[in-house]
């Protein structure tokens, strides 16, 4: 069943910070079945508040993207992320 983690840039705190993960974020994909979906797109608010940015990625299965984002190569990164800006991180499984 495939397996989303939506990203949602709440504020931004540190934009060097930020770069820095932009910079190195895609290494990480490297040996894991991704398909980035959405990231920063334009967006249409329906309803509530507007994130800054939304990045949606799809693996094939919730292990595949558990995978990926507890494997020692995206924590490293995602700790540039965290002081760059505050983020919600949603994993969903698809139907």
């Amino acid at each position: 069943m495939p397996t989303y983690i939506v990203f949602t840039k709440e504020s931004t705190l540190d934009q060097g910070e930020l770069d820095t993960y932009q910079s190195k974020v895609g290494e990480t994909f490297k040996g894991h079945p991704v398909k980035i979906l959405a990231a920063y797109g334009r967006q249409q608010i329906l309803e509530g508040d507007a994130p800054e940015g939304v990045v949606i990625v799809e693996f094939p299965s919730t292990a595949a993207a558990r995978a990926w984002y507890d494997s020692p190569a995206y924590q490293e990164i995602a700790q540039h992320r965290f002081k760059g800006a505050r983020y919600r991180a949603v994993l969903v499984e698809g139907v």
